[in-house]
Formats: structure tokens, C-alpha cells, sequence
């Protein structure tokens, strides 16, 4: 995700409430078409994503991206996430939260470090729920599910960023009990400032 101005938000884990096992049964899902979610009955589902579950990765990629007013920066490479999510060298894992097979949302995810905590940190790069499916819990479900998988990786906080102009995610992370830390400024080297820079002697 890409933004020129952000919130970073943390949720640190001491609360033994949060954990349980996370469903984890691959199986193929696809979007619904709005106004069919909320007819469908039947339990909300995550289980981590497979690589047959490319195109529904890509397609809520896009997803997220026209949410965030963001397709300009846009370039899913179904190859490269083929590579790197699902490759011999993983660099991120997917959550798909779903009911009767049908995908609401999903979640992508990997693993930093930190240094002052001398422990893992799960951070979030995507969470999105489609509109038309929001207010069902998916969202909740999903931030369940990587709060579970956080705390089973031995990490003390989970991380992820937020645009300071999505009002209605960030009342939902702080009612999660995230904390908006508005201290810190995203700082990036793309392109070719970070090939100049990789060139120096």
C-alpha cells in the first residue's frame, strides 16, 4: 500500500483471551457480487491462503487499491506473488476470510523484528473487507486470526498502517484497542533514488 500520509497503529498482546486455534483448511474461494453477501447464511471462515488462490489475491489487491484511491500505483504480477508468497523463500502469508466459499476479505501479512523488544512483530500490508460485505464481522475475524498467529510466533505487538483519512478503520482498529502513533513518518527510497543510492561507493 502506498500513501503519502499515514498513521501507524500497534496492538500489543498480553491477554490470554485472544487465543485459539485458527482455521486453516485451504480451500478455492471467489467474490461475491454486490447484494449477494448479506442473503448468504453460514459461519464466517478464515484459513490461510494457498497458491491456488492466486487470482482471488490479485483480485482483492485491486480491490483494496480503488478503496484507497491507489491504482496508480497498481502493479500486481501474479508470477512475482506466485515467488513470494507461496515460493521456496516466503516473504508474506494471506488470510482469506470467507462464508459458503465465497471471499469477504482478506489479510496480508509478514514478520519484522523488533529490536528494543527482542522480539518478533507480525505486520499487517493488507487488510480488506469489500464493501458490501463490511459489518459482518469479517474484519474482526481477520484481526482475530492474525492476532492468534502473532501471539503463536512469540511476538509481543502487531503493526500495520492506516490512512489518516479512512475515519471508519481507524475507529475500528482503536476499538481493538490499537494505539495511533502519529509520531512516527513513513519514510521510503523508491525507484531509482534507491537505485542511486544502492550504486554508491
Amino acid at each position: 500500500m502506498l500513501a503519502s500520509v499515514r498513521a501507524k497503529a500497534a496492538l500489543g498482546f498480553w491477554n490470554e483471551a485472544i487465543l485459539g486455534p485458527l482455521a486453516c483448511e485451504p480451500s478455492v474461494g471467489d467474490t461475491m457480487k454486490r447484494g449477494e453477501i448479506r442473503a448468504k447464511q453460514g459461519a464466517l471462515r478464515v484459513r490461510r491462503g494457498t497458491a491456488r488462490d492466486l487470482f482471488t489475491i490479485a483480485r482483492m489487491i485491486r480491490e483494496l487499491a480503488k478503496y484507497e484511491r491507489l491504482v496508480r500505483h497498481l502493479r500486481v504480477d501474479l508470477k512475482r506473488l506466485r515467488r513470494d508468497g507461496f515460493g521456496r523463500r516466503k516473504y508474506f502469508e494471506v488470510l482469506i476470510c470467507e462464508r459458503a466459499e465465497h471471499t469477504l476479505g482478506y489479510a496480508l501479512f509478514y514478520f519484522a523484528y523488533s529490536s528494543f523488544t527482542c522480539s518478533p512483530v507480525l505486520f499487517i500490508e493488507d487488510l480488506f473487507v469489500l464493501p458490501e460485505a463490511r459489518g459482518q464481522g469479517a474484519g474482526k475475524a481477520l484481526m482475530v486470526a492474525l492476532a492468534r498467529a502473532a501471539v503463536r510466533r512469540g511476538c509481543e505487538q502487531m503493526e500495520w498502517i492506516v490512512l489518516d483519512w479512512n475515519r471508519p478503520s481507524i475507529a475500528f482498529y482503536r476499538g481493538l484497542g490499537a494505539r495511533l502513533d502519529r509520531a512516527w513518518v513513513l519514510t521510503r527510497l523508491v525507484g531509482a533514488p534507491l537505485g542511486r543510492l544502492a550504486r554508491r561507493r
